[in-house]
């Protein structure tokens, strides 16, 4: 009997080191499964923030802005308005502008002013409204009324 008391002390210290061994495992293997469902997400752009518009995804407006040519990609057509977003370059808001000028000159609206974020145009007694909305740090949405 005294040899079991004897040895049972030696038994606590080694079940004591299994134990914090497998919690060590468990809690690493869980910050490598949240490092890559984070860096999943974030390679597959979860980091967007929302769009004022229902019919298209962030992702979706990326892949269309990547997949298009040309500076004024459309995104959707809702209601009386249809969305467009640009990339932002270099040249800031001031080459979106005119970027947009030059889009909608070609449609034959006249260019009349800028107030705010709203840029007027004319075509003989129409008068036309178009937004722009800074999305991300990269990206710019731009809102035409339909009538054009």
């Amino acid at each position: 009997m005294e040899d079991s008391r004897m040895s049972l002390p030696l038994f606590i210290p080694e079940i004591m080191k299994r134990k914090w061994r497998e919690y060590l495992e468990i809690r690493w293997l869980l910050i490598g499964v949240i490092a890559a469902v984070a860096s999943i997400g974030f390679m597959n752009k979860w980091h967007y923030p929302s769009l004022p518009i229902e019919s298209v995804t962030p992702r979706e407006a990326i892949q269309k802005m990547n997949a298009s040519e040309q500076d004024l990609v459309e995104i959707s057509r809702k209601g009386d308005g249809i969305w467009y977003i640009m990339e932002l370059t270099k040249s800031g808001m001031e080459g979106i502008d005119d970027k947009i000028i030059a889009f909608l000159d070609g449609k034959g609206w006249s260019f009349t002013e800028k107030e705010g974020s709203g840029l007027f145009f004319e075509k003989d007694d129409e008068r036309l409204i178009v937004s722009t909305e800074m999305w991300t740090k990269h990206y710019v949405l731009v809102r035409i009324p339909s009538q054009i």
